[in-house]
């Protein structure tokens, strides 16, 4: 077995650790649970969507327990302002009696951030996350401040026809690598979580790994190979989401105003990584490019007014998009 085997081995054994002590206290949702440790693994960000109550909050909190990371929790409120998020200069008056300014960081300066409820802020204060999440760095009054690595934006929203929500920018939806949403949990899930909350039994997960390690697995991903076929595949699924294109099928056509853009591409081929290292595979599978497709581009679509007007969902127009682009051109 070479050096790259045994990494993947490690991963799959450190990876189903987190999972199962995060099993400990989210009860169900492994797709859910899955989705964000696979972005936790590339070094993106996830967006949860659903309800109030179905447990998108203490998935985060969980997972910051199970991390070895400095941890904090954002409530966006609409009357939140940048400021409160990402800090702010502040006039201090030194022991000689000089007056200076000091910058007073904000709960943004941690390497897991919870930006719950997301959707009640402002436009102006969602888009006071743009840089974090992409540069993971915030400027004020024209200095650059590095954020600590690994950084990761977990932000949670309910659903936008609810009273008192913002729609989330498209330039900020682009940032998150998956959108996952969170449904019901079964009968049987609900009556466990009735048992866990209502008689005392709340269990405890354990810390499994810290930041160092987190960026090591990073680099590891990286090392699973992509075939130029799977790739094209991944590829030509990115294209047939754009309206009037070379490779749009009917509905994108008929139910789509912008398809994804290349972060899009990028979040397919570097999620169907960790799909084949749990797999104990060394390469990417087209079957590992479907398993991500709906997360990595459910939020990267826009869709018309017919579509709308319809009642289609993103995750229907893309469902259909993945049956009609074949594994390999021309078939």
């Amino acid at each position: 077995m070479n050096e790259f085997e045994t990494q993947v081995q490690d991963f799959r054994q450190q990876y189903d650790r987190v999972y199962q002590e995060i099993a400990k206290v989210i009860v169900g949702h492994a797709d859910i649970v899955h989705g964000v440790l696979t972005c936790l693994f590339v070094g993106g960000h996830a967006l949860l969507e659903g309800v109030p109550g179905l447990g998108k909050t203490l998935l985060v909190k969980t997972l910051s327990e199970v991390l070895d990371l400095h941890f904090n929790r954002i409530q966006f409120t609409p009357d939140l302002m940048p400021s409160d998020i990402m800090g702010t200069n502040i006039i201090n008056e030194t022991p000689e009696g000089q007056r200076v300014f000091s910058f007073q960081k904000g709960p943004l300066f941690a390497q897991i951030v919870l930006a719950d409820e997301i959707n009640r802020a402002t436009p102006k204060t969602q888009s006071a996350l743009l840089e974090a999440m992409q540069e993971h760095s915030v400027t004020i009054g024209g200095t650059i401040h590095k954020l600590e690595e690994p950084f990761f934006v977990m932000a949670t929203q309910n659903p936008i026809e609810q009273e008192g929500t913002y729609p989330l920018p498209e330039a900020q939806l682009d940032r998150f690598f998956f959108k996952l949403v969170v449904n019901y949990s079964t009968r049987e899930e609900l009556s466990t979580i009735i048992d866990r909350t209502t008689m005392g039994k709340w269990p405890q997960p354990q810390k499994v790994m810290d930041g160092e390690r987190i960026r090591y697995w990073q680099s590891v991903a990286k090392k699973v190979l992509v075939a130029p076929q799977v790739q094209d595949y991944a590829v030509r699924l990115i294209l047939a989401t754009h309206p009037q294109g070379p490779f749009a099928v009917n509905v994108t056509n008929r139910f789509l105003r912008f398809g994804s853009s290349p972060r899009g591409a990028q979040a397919i081929v570097l999620a169907a990584k960790i799909r084949a290292m749990l797999d104990g595979r060394y390469n990417v599978s087209f079957d590992d490019v479907r398993k991500v497709y709906l997360p990595a581009l459910r939020h990267r679509i826009l869709l018309n007014f017919e579509a709308q007007a319809e009642n289609v969902s993103p995750d229907a127009v893309l469902s259909e998009i993945m049956g009609e682009v074949k594994e390999k051109a021309g078939d």
